[in-house]
This record gives structure tokens, sequence and C-alpha cells, in this order.
């Protein structure tokens, strides 16, 4: 039985093996989970930018990758909470994985001559992928997948305290900030999930517009989403700064930050 507030829309039922907090097809006909779905954008247009901007300043291939895995994800994500089809919940979930462990790469890759390939940790990291995909296709429970895309978000933060601690201290700022903003999306993630029937009460009794703020789970996608492009950006700042570039953070119409690298045969 459906929760209350949820409507039938275009979609059908849902199929997925999870449901979110926000009430299904309230906004529109066409989208089952409204604000889940284009808070995504956050996680699709920067990392467009991202990749071209990487591509003209002839950056390594492995960062226009860690921009296309982070699209990937909002990507997936919009199809999932626009339909709430099992299939669309694994090209959301999936790429998760495999977007994070080509964040570890990079990071972990930071301090090594340009473009050389660390073939074992390509390896592990494949593997890695590899197995939670099909476990996590026979076993379809969301707290495996959970707890597997968690082990990768710790290996990464471990790396940039290493980093921000002994290596850049400069770049406290930036690292931090971005694993602040995705504390604060899991913390928001978890009150949408344990709050749900008090947040459906909530909403309940406010304007529509009002209660959007109260769509915790979207929040999620935006304090993340920013979160993980940040670190993108923390990661190729330490790597441009290992091979001598000089890298720079500039801020699109004064707000949205974006890295320009000047190459060492310009200087």
């Amino acid at each position: 039985m459906a929760p209350a507030g949820d409507r039938a829309g275009y979609w059908g039922p849902p199929t997925s093996t999870l449901e979110w907090c926000e009430e299904n097809y309230v906004v529109s006909h066409y989208i089952a989970e409204f604000w889940n779905t284009v808070s995504n954008l956050i996680f699709i247009l920067p990392p467009i930018y991202g990749a071209i901007q990487s591509y003209k300043d002839g950056l390594e291939k492995r960062y226009i990758a860690a921009y296309m895995g982070l699209m990937a994800v909002g990507l997936g994500s919009w199809c999932f909470h626009m339909t709430l089809k099992y299939e669309m919940q694994l090209l959301d979930e999936l790429p998760m994985i495999y977007s994070c462990c080509m964040f570890v790469y990079c990071l972990y890759e930071c301090f090594k001559h340009k473009n050389t390939v660390n073939y074992p940790l390509l390896f592990l990291l494949g593997s890695y992928s590899i197995g939670v995909t099909v476990v996590y296709l026979n076993l379809k429970q969301p707290v495996f997948h959970q707890v597997m895309y968690g082990t990768l978000v710790v290996v990464i933060v471990l790396r940039s305290v290493y980093i921000v601690m002994w290596v850049y201290p400069w770049l406290r700022g930036l690292g931090y900030t971005s694993l602040t903003l995705f504390l604060m999306g899991f913390f928001l993630w978890n009150v949408d999930n344990i709050f749900c029937e008090r947040l459906r009460g909530l909403r309940n009794q406010l304007p529509p517009v009002v209660g959007a703020v109260t769509q915790f789970h979207a929040w999620w996608h935006i304090l993340t989403g920013l979160g993980s492009y940040l670190h993108i950006l923390f990661s190729l700042y330490s790597r441009t700064l290992y091979l001598k570039y000089r890298p720079r953070v500039k801020f699109l119409l004064g707000i949205w930050p974006v890295l320009l690298v000047e190459s060492p045969k310009k200087q």
C-alpha cells in the first residue's frame, strides 16, 4: 500500500526497493518525486563545465572521467526519482560506487609523475566495483550498497585529511568545506528517513513552496552534489600543484567555484 499522500502517476506503481519521504506525483503527473528529481541538476550541470574546462586546460583524462562519473550519478538519480523503477534505481546507486572509485584513484595518484598509470590500484578498484555490482544485483539489499559506498567515502576522507594536514595545509578550507557539506547532507538524509511521518504531516500544514524546503532528501542531493564537486576541485588542485602548474579558483558570476589551471609552459 502506498504511503498516505502518494498519488498514481505516469510511470505506474513503484518497483524500486527504496522509496523516499517525498510524496509521489504531487507536483507533476510525470515525475514521481519532483524535488528529489530536479535537485539532481547540481550533479549534472557543474561537472559538464568542469570536464570541458579540464579538457581545455589539457589536464589528465582521469579528472575528466571523475567529472563525468559525477554527472552519471546525477543522471541516474534523476531517472530513479522520476520513475521509482528498480532498473533506474540501479542507474543511481551503481554509478555512486563507480564514481567514488574514480575519486579514490585520482586522490591516491596525486603525487605521481604525469600520465603514469597505477595498474594494481586500477585492478583493485575495478574488482571492488565488479564485486559490489554482482553481489548487489543478487542480494538487492540497499544496506549493502550503503555500506560499500560508505567504505569508499571513508577511504577518500582519510586521504584528504592526510593531504591537508601534512602536504598542502593551505587547502584545508577547500577540503574541509567539501567534507562539511557532505556530512550536512548525510545528516539531513537521516532526518528524512527517521522522521518521515512527521515531515509529511508538517508539509500538509504548510504552503507547497514552504513545504518544499522540508524535502531533506533533495537537500542531500544539493549538499553532497556540491561537496563532491568541491572534492574534485580539491583533488585537482592538489594534483596540479604537485605538477608545478599554477591553479586558481575563479567564481563564475561571483558564486560558483571553478578551477583554472595554467601549465608551466605558459608561465
